[in-house]
């Protein structure tokens, strides 16, 4: 897509975002999870509601401090998951999040990441706190991205995927779009994989 070109799915989610939390809403959840940080313009907080024999999603709600495409990819995503196990939703990516939208502008991809990110983190309360523990997907690698709890792990996952330079690193994984006190740290990191994985040796710019 154009680099602010909405498609009218997501200019529809945005002004009527589904599932949204609302302040006096007595929504009796099962689990949350929460990703990114207020004082770095971005925040996402998922809660949701599981039937325990089956492990379903029964029902979600969301609420964030974001921008237009992380609440309409949120939004979207709140109506995907209903009714889909813990498991099958693990396998949702951000860029099913972006095809069920019909795109994003190009400089708003990594927006897709931030209720993808709560999500998985609900997940893990919900196992952790029944007792499965080896159901949680913990990344025991270094966190890179304080702010959107980004590690190493999920670096070099987004360079096997196809990241070559910091803009696609930030496209993929959201590394850096809040604080960005990282970003040097996070080009070693891409610079590193690249060079074990492809044995390109770059300077890696944005």
């Amino acid at each position: 897509m154009s680099s602010w070109l909405y498609t009218d799915k997501v200019k529809d989610h945005f002004m009527n975002p589904r599932n949204i939390m609302f302040d006096d809403e007595d929504f009796q959840f099962d689990a949350e999870g929460k990703t990114g940080n207020i004082k770095c313009g971005d925040e996402m907080i998922f809660y949701l509601k599981i039937d325990p024999d089956t492990l379903t999603i029964t029902d979600c709600r969301w609420k964030t401090f974001g921008c237009a495409s992380a609440i309409a990819s949120t939004s979207v995503l709140s109506e995907m998951i209903k009714g889909m196990t813990l498991d099958d939703v693990r396998n949702i990516t951000n860029v099913d999040i972006m095809n069920e939208l019909g795109g994003l502008p190009d400089n708003k991809v990594h927006c897709s990441v931030l209720g993808d990110k709560a999500l998985a983190e609900a997940i893990n309360n919900y196992y952790r706190g029944h007792g499965m523990e080896d159901k949680v997907h913990d990344a025991e690698s270094r966190i890179v991205c304080e702010c959107l709890n980004v590690s190493e792990e999920e670096i070099e996952h987004a360079v096997l995927e196809g990241a070559r330079n910091y803009y696609q690193l930030q496209e993929m994984t959201k590394v850096g779009t809040s604080c960005g006190k990282c970003e040097d740290d996070a080009k070693e990191r891409l610079a590193f994989y690249l060079d074990k994985h492809f044995q390109i040796n770059v300077c890696v710019q944005t």
